[in-house]
């Protein structure tokens, strides 16, 4: 089993900041999301991490050391980083969800985006179809994971979202991915006892 998870809320999550590589810690709220996740997702065998802090940070509490994997950090947003999403201009909006090879300024494509996650995803898949694999990630991996395990060319980052600490399923079933929940956020809504 493959457990996809979105880390938990940072200051500029709260202020509705783009926050791609800026390295922002949890805030009180993401701490605490944070324990929950752990609750919902119960033991497992491999942990692995987005270097950034936020990510690390909620997967620590599942009490082993995450490996960090590079490729599961979130989009390079460039010159955008930081930026409120509602100063980007509906002209850039559109440019960028008409392009998948778009990049902002000084930043990444959804192109390259994919390219990684699906690199990260197909080496872990033979370890998932044995093991509990929890990896701890950003909004954008995880759109670029449930295209990697739909097995779809056309970008679907803009036809997904992805909710504060939420955590995506996918099984593993004679080496194919198999997506069995998708943005579950009930052990949020519960106070972790879901």
């Amino acid at each position: 089993m493959l457990f996809i998870v979105r880390h938990g809320r940072t200051v500029a999550n709260a202020a509705g900041l783009l926050q791609g590589r800026v390295d922002n810690p949890l805030d009180d709220e993401g701490q605490k999301q944070a324990g929950w996740i752990a609750k919902a997702l119960g033991p497992v065998d491999r942990v692995i991490s987005s270097p950034l802090q936020r990510a690390l940070q909620t997967a620590e509490l599942l009490g082993q050391i995450p490996r960090i994997d590079e490729r599961w950090i979130e989009l390079d947003y460039g010159e955008w980083d930081s930026r409120p999403v509602a100063d980007i201009t509906p002209d850039e909006w559109a440019a960028w969800r008409a392009d998948p090879s778009f990049s902002p300024p000084g930043g990444e494509s959804l192109i390259e985006l994919d390219q990684r996650v699906a690199a990260a995803c197909e080496e872990i898949i033979s370890e998932a179809e044995e093991l509990r694999v929890a990896v701890f990630t950003h909004v954008s991996p995880i759109k670029s994971t449930i295209a990697w395990a739909l097995g779809v060319s056309e970008q679907i980052s803009w036809r997904l979202n992805v909710a504060q600490a939420q955590i995506t399923k996918i099984v593993i079933r004679d080496g194919r991915p198999v997506i069995t929940a998708f943005n579950e956020t009930a052990h949020l809504h519960k106070g972790g006892l879901g």
